[in-house]
């Protein structure tokens, strides 16, 4: 490779088969037994490189230390120099720390409600050209975009491609959609996070969307047809979003078994129902909302559009005692009703991803920079206890403890998943959702996880900084939470 092909002081990574070697800039390989060279920090693995095929490519240098015997530098992807991108730009500079720029949701619709004849791509898209507008950059600025969205049935291939392209973001940019159930729009931010700090790109938008109500029925088996008898229609909401994968069973019966083993009371799950929608629907009437907020335009048969900017779940007049008349929902027995439990929504949230040098590049302050990501499963696909074994997994990565944080976001699937979570934390309950949540909101299942980011970045932010974390359980028994930090306003 000529002097002129190699980013000056560059380190290169020579690769034959598995075998690895370091050669500094000055032309030297680094391997040998008495410890070899490093790159960034990294002791690499001695090697030898002894003829045949090799391929050549810029090492980055990453930090961070060797994980067991094997180091952090990546694997090459196969011997054609071409193919390891020596005939293209070396790659950006890895492990750089994200941030949150800026972000948008729409307002929550009810089941059937006001947002009905709107897709979920027709939200996001909403929902992404607020984001970027907010923060000032172009759509041909971004380099992914990363959607979450559960129902995807009858929704069209990929969602988050057509919903980035109705926000003006250009053909030329990639989009994926991912499935996690509940916890998709937090992953996809997630994902955001890593990827930046891969170095793979400097700006990534990240959220969920869903239009619950525009899930269709099924009919399985139509394609082999049915030889005698009715036909069975499947709700694909039902089917693909609130039911039990493992079970079959709807997502409230599993809950409602197992707050058995936590000595939840009927009382306080009420209380911390009518809790949610009184909180919310002070945090909407002092404005809190409409920082996150931005309205949709709803066409209409004649005349001009209307203009939807209040989530329509919230019930100011909701008490303990108007919720104690209800009957439980899963059970005879039961102390789950559909007053404790998420309402179906229709909505979509959309964050804004950086790299804290690209940010300060274009001058953006952050609404937030990006922390520890906490995944979980099992042991079993029980709700209750996920949320805060998430939580517990990513403060173990942050390096803090629970009590450490200033602000918790609990995704309100059912009231017990809050209560126990907040229980097993063993955090302040008034830190926990100051603004109310999914049972007050709403709970769009694709949307709620990006959701909850964005309310905990802005909400540590009104408070002048601080530490929080937003935390979510999903179907199938995982749980999955995001470490967020704000720094102190001067």
């Amino acid at each position: 490779m000529d002097e002129h092909d190699r980013p000056a002081g560059a380190d290169v990574l020579v690769v034959q088969l598995d075998r690895l070697a370091v050669v500094g800039a000055d032309g030297q390989a680094g391997h040998g037994s008495s410890g070899g060279s490093t790159i960034g920090g990294c002791p690499t693995r001695s090697g030898t490189i002894d003829g045949g095929e090799t391929c050549i490519t810029p090492a980055p240098r990453r930090p961070g230390p060797i994980l067991g015997d094997r180091c952090r530098v990546p694997r090459c992807g196969g011997p054609d120099p071409a193919v390891a991108g020596v005939a293209g730009p070396p790659r950006r500079q890895s492990m750089s720390r994200s941030v949150i720029v800026s972000g948008a949701r729409t307002p929550m619709g009810r089941l059937l409600g006001s947002l009905k004849d709107l897709s979920a791509a027709d939200l996001g898209g909403v929902a992404i050209k607020a984001a970027l507008d907010r923060a000032g950059i172009s759509g041909d600025q971004v380099e992914y975009v990363i959607m979450g969205q559960v129902l995807q049935a009858g929704a069209g291939q990929n969602p988050a491609r057509p919903a980035a392209v109705a926000a003006g973001i250009p053909m030329t940019v990639p989009s994926i959609t991912v499935n996690k159930v509940c916890l998709s729009g937090l992953s996809a931010i997630a994902m955001a996070d890593q990827l930046i700090r891969a170095g793979e790109f400097d700006i990534v938008v990240a959220g969920g969307q869903e239009s619950m109500t525009n899930a269709p029925h099924l009919l399985p088996n139509s394609r082999t047809g049915t030889r005698y008898g009715d036909a069975r229609l499947v709700d694909a909401m039902a089917h693909d979003g609130l039911s039990d994968t493992f079970d079959q069973v709807a997502m409230g019966a599993l809950t409602e078994q197992a707050n058995s083993r936590y000595d939840l009371t009927r009382e306080e799950q009420d209380a911390f129902a009518a809790g949610s929608h009184q909180k919310a629907a002070a945090a909407g009437k002092d404005g809190i909302f409409a920082e996150a907020i931005t309205p949709v335009l709803i066409p209409q048969r004649k005349g001009d559009p209307i203009e939807f900017r209040d989530d329509e779940g919230v019930r100011a007049d909701t008490t303990v005692e108007t919720l104690a008349r209800l009957k439980p929902a899963f059970a005879a027995d039961g102390t789950i009703t559909a007053g404790t439990a998420s309402q179906i929504s229709d909505g979509a949230c959309a964050v804004v991803v950086m790299s804290a040098a690209k940010a300060a590049e274009l001058g953006l302050t952050p609404l937030a920079e990006i922390g520890a990501h906490g995944v979980v499963a099992g042991p079993d696909a029980t709700l209750q206890s996920q949320p805060s074994r998430a939580v517990q997994r990513a403060c173990e990565r942050e390096g803090i403890a629970p009590a450490d944080l200033d602000l918790v976001e609990f995704n309100e699937a059912f009231a017990a998943v809050a209560i126990v979570s907040t229980r097993e934390l063993g955090i302040d309950p008034e830190k926990v959702n100051p603004n109310g949540g999914a049972i007050a909101l709403g709970h769009p299942i694709g949307m709620s996880g990006a959701r909850i980011v964005l309310d905990v970045a802005l909400e540590l932010g009104r408070r002048g900084g601080g530490v929080g974390a937003a935390a979510l359980c999903g179907g199938g028994g995982q749980g999955d939470a995001l470490i967020l930090h704000v720094p102190a306003r001067t």
